[in-house]
């Protein structure tokens, strides 16, 4: 028999979300003494502590609490599912999704995934929020997000994957540089050159994997984990670089002209992937969401 319930837990999600008893009750339009003995009521069914509290700074999650709010918030979505199925005779998506993106990934497909799912399914509103690997991880541990559009690379075990699509990396330089004369650059002929590195995970691992796995130590000049910096350096003809993610248009955002020429030898290509918690079963809105996402890039002639 249940010890808990549904409010319960929809007081402990907004607690975290709003990051304060206070806001909390602002937000639910509830009195801070009822949410208060909720929680307290909670936390004694479950035999946790679920926050920890800071005076007069609110509350945070306390490392059980954390894992507890994630699996409360898949409870929750799933009661918003069946009670959709019980007034649309489960048919309708609706709700409300939480993705993450990879930084460098987000500007490329995002917002056209975003557009185009929200067309097909009016009802549906999506949080988005970019972020490194590793802060996309903490975020679908956390319950922040529902999805996360990230690179196939180095993932944990706790992790369901759906690959997307394969990109092959290729050579950035800047217009005027020798080994544009090339329509293929060798990795050897990069031996020498200076490196512009961007130095993000897991893109740093990758791009020096590929020059390592040649036989090359390179030699970086200048890293930064902006794409944009990076394309910026080798348009002012810094260096090299090695990159998977193209925007369209191949100038600098100063103007600078630059080349782009596919790497001669067969190396390890990109996978753009969906990543989700294993242990969360997936709400009909999420699968929808995955659906469109493998569609999507099916359409674009992507392969994986």
């Amino acid at each position: 028999m249940l010890r808990f319930t549904l409010r319960q837990i929809e007081y402990a999600v907004t607690i975290h979300d709003h990051g304060s008893v206070a806001a909390a009750s602002a937000s639910l339009g509830v009195a801070q003494p009822t949410l208060s003995a909720a929680l307290a009521k909670l936390e004694e069914q479950v035999g946790l502590q679920l926050f920890i509290r800071h005076h007069a700074q609110g509350v945070s999650p306390s490392p059980a609490g954390l894992k507890f709010l994630a699996e409360a918030r898949n409870l929750l979505a799933h009661a918003q599912d069946l009670q959709r199925d019980t007034a649309a005779a489960g048919t309708a998506v609706e709700g409300v999704l939480s993705l993450g993106s990879f930084a460098t990934i987000a500007p490329a497909f995002v917002p056209q995934l975003i557009s185009s799912f929200m067309a097909l399914h009016p009802a549906v509103s999506i949080r988005m929020a970019e972020g490194t690997q590793d802060e996309l991880f903490a975020g679908l541990r956390g319950g922040q997000h529902d999805l996360a559009l990230l690179y196939d690379v180095d993932m944990p075990d706790d992790l369901a994957i759906t690959p997307l699509t394969a990109i092959t990396p290729y050579v950035l330089l800047p217009a005027k540089h020798r080994l544009t004369r090339l329509r293929q650059v060798p990795l050897v002929a990069l031996r020498d050159e200076p490196f512009i590195l961007l130095n993000i995970a897991p893109s740093r691992v990758y791009f020096s994997r590929i020059l390592e796995q040649a036989g090359i130590t390179p030699k970086v000049a200048f890293s930064s984990p902006s794409l944009e910096v990076v394309r910026g350096l080798v348009g002012q003809g810094l260096g090299y670089s090695i990159l998977v993610t193209r925007p369209h248009g191949d100038h600098s955002y100063a103007g600078d002209e630059l080349t782009i020429r596919p790497i001669a030898e067969d190396v390890e290509r990109g996978v753009i992937a969906l990543a989700a918690l294993k242990q969360m079963r997936k709400t009909r809105l999420v699968s929808a969401f995955e659906a469109h996402c493998v569609n999507y890039f099916k359409k674009r002639g992507s392969s994986v």
